[in-house]
Order: C-alpha cells, then structure tokens, then sequence
C-alpha cells in the first residue's frame, strides 16, 4: 500500500501539473475513477500465484474426487479475479476514448492541446503506465493461462457429465470466450488500447488522423527528451519516475505504429525510433527487457520493408 501512494507522489512531485480546468473536469472525473482502480488490479496482479499445485495433483490422480474438488476451489476465486481483470480491461478502453476525444478535438493542435490540458495528457500517460506494467507481470506469470483453461477443461468436461457448477453462473461460455481470447495476447491491456485507438480513428472520419498521431508523437518525443536530457534526468529522484517515462514513451509508440498508415518505424515518422530505442538499451535490461519486447512483438510495422536495418538491428 504505501509503495502505491509512493509512486503516485513520486509522480505528482516530480511532474507538477496544474489541476483539471472546468472544460477536462468531467472527463478528469471519469478517468480518475478508472485510474483508482488501476492501483488495486496491479497489485491484485502482482500477488497472483495460480493453483499449479493444486491442478497438477489433480491431473495426476484423475480418480481422486477429493483432490478434483480441491483443485476446482482453488481455482474458481482465481477465474473470478481474471474476470475482474478482463472487465477492468473494458473500462480502460472508454477512459481511453474519452481522452482521445478531448486531447483531439478541433480547433486546437495537438500540442496545444496538451499544453491546454494538461491534467488530462497525465491521465492519458498514467493509463499508458498502468496498462505496460500489467502486460509485463502478465507476460513473466504462466499460472494465468494455466488456471484459465483448466478451469474451461474442468467446465466442459463437466457439461458432458450434466453436472451444474455454481462458478459456471460467474462465467459463463460466452464470457469464457472472450477471456480466453484477451488473455491469449502476449500484451493483453495494450492490444485492448491499440484496438480502441484505431477504432476511435475509422470512427471519427471527419478528424484528421494527424490530430491523433501527432498527439501521440509529441508525447513520445516529450518523453525521450526527459529521459535523454542530462539536466532533466536528474530531477528524477527515482528509478519509478524513471519506468513511468519509459513505459509511457513505449505506450505511445505502439499506439502511433497501430494507428499510422506507415507505422512508428518509416522514415517519415515523427517519432525519433532510433533515439528512443537508445534511450531504452541505456537502461539495467531488467527494467526495459519487457518494454524492448513490447516494441518487438505488438508493433504491427517493424518488420516492414520501409523499417531500416539500423532500427531492426537495435531491436534484435
């Protein structure tokens, strides 16, 4: 508990921003609410040990209805809690659009957007925050998908045998399904983001997709400065601000590589690929190992012909 209000002063401290004007309160208010949940799924998250144990001891001695039983509690809080996850997911994506549409919305330039409103470009950051950092505890936690598709086994097994589990009332098929296709993806929270955001541009014909990529762009190149600046890099009196930067610059390239017709890695994009990417490999490779994979495998143009070999190289 106290490493979260940690973090959040950290943040607040180290990056002081003016409170919400009256225009942002109501969507400051939306995402604050979302925001505050965020705390508790990461740490929900982060002590998630799975019942390996317990479904292993039951597949070994299938006979054992005792140990079945054991097995199916064990697991049953377990799947609620990806529900939660999984819900949780949903509710970032209308935060997220929310932003998009004020940080976006005509007659202001990006930037000016994000000078103008500079509570809501935060929010926007901590959600790219949030979102990285629960990608990389799911990506480095098997339990989850382990749990998952015994507990599916379990129910469809049990479907054929006409039994009636009470957790089937928690999630159904239907709901199942989708679980299973959200925690199927290597980067399950930012795949969520990067759908919403390309959905929020084929959605808003009428905006240019600049005002989208540019806000996104300026954003990273906000972030790589402060990461890269000698004189700005030693205000951050903590490795956490440190990771906040990185993860929200990481954020917002891949949300810019889904959303642009060329992608974050062509020559005409305005984001700096090979500053950033050197900025992270500057990094203990504990810290940005994860981020580094983040930008190798849910980018949707690094492989592309119009990638040069030095930006591809950087990244093998």
């Amino acid at each position: 508990k106290n490493k979260k209000n940690k973090n959040k002063s950290v943040n607040d401290a180290e990056f002081p921003l003016t409170p919400p004007t009256e225009a942002e309160t109501a969507v400051w208010n939306q995402v604050s609410a979302v925001l505050e949940e965020a705390h508790g799924i990461l740490a929900e998250l982060q002590s998630y040990n799975g019942a390996g144990q317990e479904i292993r001891e039951a597949i070994q001695n299938p006979g054992d209805l005792a140990l079945q039983e054991k097995a199916w509690n064990a697991v049953c809080p377990l799947v609620a809690k990806l529900k939660r996850f999984y819900e949780f997911s949903l509710r970032l994506e209308n935060a997220l659009r929310s932003l998009l549409e004020a940080l976006t919305s005509p007659p202001y330039a990006p930037m000016q957007h994000l000078e103008r409103e500079q509570a809501l470009a935060k929010q926007f950051a901590e959600i790219l925050h949030f979102t990285l950092s629960f990608d990389e505890l799911k990506m480095t936690n098997p339990a989850i998908q382990n749990d998952f598709s015994y507990y599916r086994r379990t129910i469809s097994r049990n479907r054929l045998n006409n039994q009636q589990l009470e957790a089937e009332n928690e999630v159904n098929n239907e709901m199942a399904n989708r679980m299973s296709l959200f925690y199927a993806e290597a980067t399950p929270m930012l795949k969520t983001l990067s759908n919403a955001t390309t959905k929020f541009v084929s959605e808003n014909k009428t905006l240019p997709i600049e005002d989208t990529t540019d806000c996104l762009s300026t954003m990273a190149c906000v972030c790589r400065v402060m990461l890269e600046t000698p004189e700005y890099r030693c205000r951050f009196t903590n490795t956490d601000t440190m990771l906040f930067c990185m993860r929200v610059m990481v954020g917002v390239i891949i949300l810019y590589d889904h959303v642009h017709p060329v992608g974050a890695f062509a020559k005409t994009s305005k984001i700096d690929m090979k500053g950033c990417i050197k900025v992270l490999k500057e990094q203990p490779s504990n810290s940005v190992e994860g981020l580094l994979n983040a930008l190798r495998y849910t980018t949707r143009h690094l492989n592309d012909d119009s990638t040069s070999k030095q930006i591809r190289a950087l990244l093998q």
